[in-house]
């Protein structure tokens, strides 16, 4: 019984690769430095998997929650919002709350840490 990211049954962990969203880094016509996304995914950030809510487990309730995050330029989430529901509001809560406590590698424009969104994807999922 645990939260997982889509690609893997581990612990909602961040993912080591592929579950984030980037930008295409590269420059843009106008000579601007490269715009690098903002990501969850590097493992020295130790991010907790979210909790699953003890009820929601004595129901059988599954489901995954996308989250939008708003990442502040020095790695903290500032907004947390649920983008794609789960269909079960614990769930839902639990990530949203979890995700909100998340240190994030922010988005970069040249050597410049900006602030960005990113999606984020939680899986509840239980185990036999």
């Amino acid at each position: 019984m645990q939260a997982t990211t889509p690609s893997s049954n581990r612990p909602a962990q961040p993912p080591v690769s592929g579950n984030h969203t980037t930008a295409a880094a590269q420059a843009g016509s106008d000579g601007a430095p490269p715009l690098l996304a903002a990501r969850f995914d590097p493992a020295y950030l130790q991010n907790p998997a979210p909790a699953y809510p003890k009820v929601s487990r004595r129901r059988g309730e599954e489901g995954k929650v996308m989250l939008r995050v708003r990442v502040l330029g020095d790695g903290r989430a500032d907004t947390v919002e649920i983008a794609e529901s789960s269909g079960h509001p614990r769930l839902d809560e639990a990530a949203r709350e979890t995700v909100r406590g998340w240190r994030f590698v922010p988005a970069r424009t040249g050597d410049t840490s900006i602030d960005s969104w990113l999606r984020v994807p939680i899986v509840f999922r239980l185990e036999n």
